[in-house]
């Protein structure tokens, strides 16, 4: 209960998305902070591919403003190209290099006190999902199953997602898996939470018992959507909500 004894809203956290620091997304840096704090996400993780100069970056300018401080924690993270797919770790230190083996990968991620987090793992059509033999291989390993997607070809494999993660025991958690300004915050999971997002272990207890809510965009029209504000961004027009 709050101060007034009313109940606090939900913490809203996301765990995938995308910024300039991406090959394939032009989402300037500078205007992620206010539009994730308008869609009312307190937490995200920015999982740019194979980097996270991005990350470290937004994190810093969060921190040293005061507009954005305490009211949004970014965590740093990456969306790694492994040799057999994608797997994101969370609470990176430094970047960990592409086309390592799922294993090594894992193995990187954890010497840095990372998590592992399986994006979009289930969608045959998701051309750099993680191979499902190596998914298996690493299972006992993954501390954290994507089981809503926003851009995945088909919600049955978000379903698909969720049952695994049920099978084997494992937290739960979203990827607006964003790659334009208007995706931000399009998904969250909704946590009773009530302190700062700071360490893996305080991101596991969130996660334990939250509330996963999103909403799901037809891949053709994302593609159409991602195309605009590329053109525009291009263009030297900016983004527009």
């Amino acid at each position: 209960m709050s101060a007034n004894g009313s109940t606090p809203p939900p913490l809203r956290i996301d765990l995938h998305c995308h910024t300039e620091a991406s090959h394939d997304c032009v989402t300037p840096l500078k205007v992620i902070p206010a539009r994730l704090i308008a869609r009312g996400i307190a937490v995200q993780a920015i999982t740019d591919h194979d980097q996270i100069w991005g990350a470290q970056k937004l994190r810093d300018m969060v921190q040293d403003n005061p507009d954005w401080r305490g009211k949004l924690d970014i965590i740093i993270g990456e969306e790694i190209s492994t040799a057999e797919g994608e797997i994101i770790g969370l609470f990176l230190k430094e970047r960990i290099a592409p086309g390592l083996s799922p294993e090594d990968t894992v193995k990187a991620i954890k010497a840095q006190g990372g998590l592992v987090n399986l994006p979009h793992g289930f969608d045959p059509l998701k051309r750099h999902r993680l191979r499902p033999t190596a998914r298996e291989r690493i299972a006992a390993d993954i501390d954290i199953i994507e089981v809503f997607n926003a851009r995945i070809s088909n919600m049955k494999w978000n379903t698909a997602a969720a049952d695994w993660a049920k099978e084997h025991g494992k937290l739960m958690a979203t990827g607006s898996d964003a790659h334009t300004w208007a995706d931000l915050g399009c998904c969250a999971v909704e946590s009773t939470w009530n302190a700062a997002i700071d360490s893996p272990a305080n991101l596991l207890a969130a996660l334990a018992g939250a509330k996963v809510n999103g909403k799901w965009t037809h891949p053709a029209w994302a593609f159409a959507l991602k195309s605009v504000f590329w053109v525009r961004q291009k263009l030297g027009f900016g983004v527009r909500g």
